[in-house]
């Protein structure tokens, strides 16, 4: 069975990268009929990915996020294609991301 390994690294810090990570999840959920599951922890969390044909996980940490999925017998002859997606969803996600400009606190009133 065709493996997929993505690896993107981030300056985002765990935070952050938990909402880049929380949007895929949403994303792939309605776009391609995944079940995900999201399992936090303290120095990293991971999204565990699911539908027929496909079982894979989502690493999320400080400072990278680490995609492996294995693909089923019907699915691997699209494997580069897949490949190639989940890397175009993934980049545009961290450039949105990395590009949102800080939020400033709201002042306070006295």
């Amino acid at each position: 069975m065709p493996d997929i390994h993505i690896r993107r690294t981030h300056a985002l810090g765990l935070s952050k990268a938990r909402k880049v990570a929380l949007k895929w999840a949403e994303d792939v959920e309605k776009n391609f009929d995944m079940e995900c599951t999201i399992l936090e922890g303290k120095s990293s969390d991971t999204v565990e990915f699911t539908r027929a044909g496909v079982k894979g996980e989502l690493i999320v940490a400080p400072d990278h996020f680490q995609l492996d999925a294995r693909l089923g017998f019907l699915l691997g002859a699209f494997s580069k294609t897949i490949e190639s997606e989940i890397e175009r969803n993934l980049d545009a996600l961290l450039s949105q991301s990395a590009a949102a400009p800080p939020r400033k606190a709201a002042a306070k009133k006295k």
